[in-house]
């Protein structure tokens, strides 16, 4: 088995994380990554904090493993969200969309490890000194709001700039690429887009297929004209947000165009109107299994991956 030290930091058994996915990342999944091994993550996302709270509630009945809970800082419900993460003494907390500065102290009061996501190495940097336990170096390759370095890049930078172990997020979905997550300096991964084929994923049947139905061009980036790029499904709702993008349309035009386009996705499996986060590595995801057997099995081809890598050198 690949021994991590942030195995040992956080008190899983393998070095995966998966990924805080908006309107996905229930108390179920998170559980379930957990009992397999791995740091199960519930994602907050707009959410408000009771129901933040009820799916810990719900993570807690199902495992006595660590979970986290991956808190959307430019969230309308991020002070709640942050209070009740405190309040319930979770695990761990992941942070994305923003700086968790203002939120760090009470959450190491309340024995919480703090593991931001950052896209870039400034940011990895700052979060270095504001007392971060841990960093997750995430490249564009991933779904949902993204940054511009890929993760080829972005990840051994990050390891360069600070002394906290980092996971590597963002094209990874097999042992080839947890691999190469430990060949760049990265002592774990985060996957997000491998978790949606979990049976223990709750997302629409209909999103589940096109996942598995993925291409390598399935995906694209929107939103960047607002400063909040995100990777999806190349759906017909995508073509027409990135058209409308370009068209001269006002910025409340474009941010109400989008307006519960995931809800539609994830809750109901509409392709026309819906917005499906994936990253990237969506056609290399290509069945349905039980979340402890993908944690299983990617650390499992890693290890291969390794050591055959290892009898290549004279």
């Amino acid at each position: 088995m690949i021994a991590s030290p942030i195995c040992e930091l956080l008190g899983i058994t393998y070095p995966v994380f998966q990924g805080g996915m908006a309107w996905i990342a229930d108390g179920t999944l998170a559980a379930a990554v957990s009992n397999g091994g791995g740091l199960g993550i519930i994602a907050a996302g707009s959410s408000s904090g009771e129901h933040v709270r009820a799916q810990i509630h719900i993570a807690r009945s199902i495992t006595s493993r660590p979970i986290g809970v991956n808190i959307m800082l430019m969230s309308p419900h991020a002070e709640e969200v942050a209070k009740v993460v405190a309040e319930e003494r979770i695990d761990v907390v992941t942070t994305g969309a923003g700086n968790p500065s203002k939120f760090m102290g009470a959450w190491h009061e309340a024995g919480i490890k703090v593991v931001p996501v950052v896209a870039s190495v400034a940011m990895a940097k700052l979060m270095t000194r504001q007392g971060a336990t841990a960093l997750i170096a995430e490249g564009g390759e991933s779904g949902g709001h993204v940054g511009e370095l890929t993760t080829m890049v972005l990840v051994p930078q990050v390891c360069d700039a600070t002394d906290l172990p980092v996971i590597a997020a963002g094209g990874i979905a097999d042992g080839r690429g947890v691999a190469a997550a430990f060949m760049l300096g990265a002592c774990g991964v985060q996957m997000g887009t491998r978790f949606l084929s979990a049976e223990e994923c709750r997302i629409h049947p209909r999103y589940k297929e096109l996942i598995l139905k993925a291409t390598d061009l399935c995906t694209m980036v929107t939103g960047k004209r607002l400063g909040h790029p995100v990777r999806s499904l190349r759906t017909p709702f995508a073509r027409n947000y990135a058209a409308t993008e370009f068209s001269g349309a006002a910025d409340e035009d474009l941010e109400g165009l989008a307006t519960g386009k995931f809800r539609l996705a994830v809750q109901e499996g509409d392709f026309d109107e819906g917005c499906f986060l994936s990253g990237q590595v969506a056609a290399m995801v290509k069945k349905e299994q039980p979340a402890a057997d993908i944690v299983k099995e990617v650390m499992e081809e890693a290890e291969g991956v390794l050591k055959g890598a290892s009898s290549w050198l004279a």
